[in-house]
């Protein structure tokens, strides 16, 4: 089934996976195992690079991760494709897919599968791609052939703590982009300070593991999806005439509109005041 798998994958430019038993992973939601009918077998987990070369915009005002259009959306083709052809390849196996609202504890269970090592930003760093990767994972019923690798961390350096604005600002970056309702003066000043309208990616940024993949290049996502519709520098008026179907493609579409448009307003008054 691996082999199958691998062949697969390949069809979707998936490089870095990897199975686990499932009785190494930490079930968190056993309620999803249970309608698929699964209590025991593998977990394939599975690390999707986003990164493109639209995030290196000196411009950007949107984490990376926010730049494509949502990542769901591809797992959710992903899986719609793969699904089939395993259950009819495979029919007395049972399948699901899963990625963010997911049973298990992902990132330990993908440090657990030997795809990366943990950060002290809390995110699974990868060799290739650093931590710009989505997780996701195939659970099935079927016992693949798999070892479970010791838990590792990131080299040490503390260059994300170091340069992570909460200890500036009082709060999470990202968390005050998301915020809903009015923002004091403080706190549009702390999100002016920084020029993000949606996320924070400071802690990545300045990670070793990612200043060496954009160097060699291998930071990159070949995943086409990734690399299509990308937005890296969002105004008010591209987000104003974005269609409501477009909008719902984008990864901060769950908090609405009114949230981000909050935020383009408070960057573009005080751009025309020349503050």
């Amino acid at each position: 089934m691996l082999n199958f798998l691998s062949e697969l994958f390949s069809e979707y430019q998936i490089d870095l996976y990897s199975p686990i038993p499932l009785s190494a992973c930490e079930i968190r939601k056993p309620y999803l195992l249970e309608r698929e009918g699964i209590s025991e077998g593998t977990a394939v987990l599975i690390a999707v690079p986003y990164f493109t070369r639209a995030c290196l915009s000196p411009n950007r005002n949107l984490s990376a991760y926010a730049v494509s259009r949502d990542y769901h959306g591809f797992f959710n083709a992903f899986f719609e494709d793969l699904l089939p052809l395993l259950r009819e390849k495979y029919s007395t196996e049972r399948f699901a897919g899963f990625a963010d609202h997911s049973p298990i504890a992902e990132l330990q269970a993908a440090a657990h599968a030997g795809l990366g090592v943990i950060g002290k930003n809390s995110l699974l760093i990868t060799e290739k791609y650093s931590s710009y990767v989505f997780l996701g994972e195939l659970i099935t019923t079927a016992r693949l052939s798999a070892k479970i690798q010791p838990l590792q961390s990131c080299v040490g350096c503390n260059a994300c703590k170091k340069n992570c604005p909460m200890d500036k600002i009082g709060t999470c970056l990202s968390a005050l982009t998301q915020k809903k309702g009015e923002l004091t003066r403080e706190e549009q000043d702390s999100l002016l300070s920084f020029g993000s309208v949606w996320g924070c990616d400071l802690c990545q940024e300045v990670c070793p593991y990612t200043k060496k993949a954009i160097q060699t290049g291998s930071v990159f996502s070949p995943i086409p999806y990734f690399q299509k519709n990308c937005i890296s520098h969002m105004t008010l008026k591209e987000l104003n005439e974005m269609s409501d179907e477009e909008f719902s493609r984008r990864a901060y579409s769950w908090r609405g509109r009114e949230t981000i448009r909050r935020n383009l307003q408070i960057m573009e008054k005080r751009q025309e005041k020349g503050d």
